[in-house]
């Protein structure tokens, strides 16, 4: 799916962009719960900071942080900041999951 947020190359339009319309063709191309979830999880303290951070990685970072993610379980993941400053995610072991439930 391709979304485009803002068009920077308006040179072939004429005349006024009636943002009304352009949010509801958006917006109809979504589910009533995919709108909801969106809405819920956009109105968490930090959320729009997040997504500017992750959008500020380089692609590589990126997909580093998409495959890690990915490949554990929500539970399995502890999130630290090391003395230096850097954001540190380390993967649980399984006693630690084990003990969680």
């Amino acid at each position: 799916m391709t979304a485009v947020i803002y068009n920077f190359d308006r040179s072939g339009e004429s005349g006024p962009i009636d943002e009304t319309e352009r949010l509801v063709s958006a917006l109809g191309r979504y589910t009533s719960a995919e709108l909801l979830e969106l809405l819920y999880v956009g109105e968490e303290p930090g959320f729009f900071e997040l997504i500017r951070g992750l959008f500020s990685l380089s692609d590589e970072s990126r997909l580093i942080l998409q495959n890690f993610l990915g490949a554990l379980p929500v539970q399995g993941v502890t999130v630290s900041i090391d003395q230096q400053g850097r954001c540190v995610l380390t993967p649980e072991s399984s006693s630690q999951l084990r003990n969680l439930t």
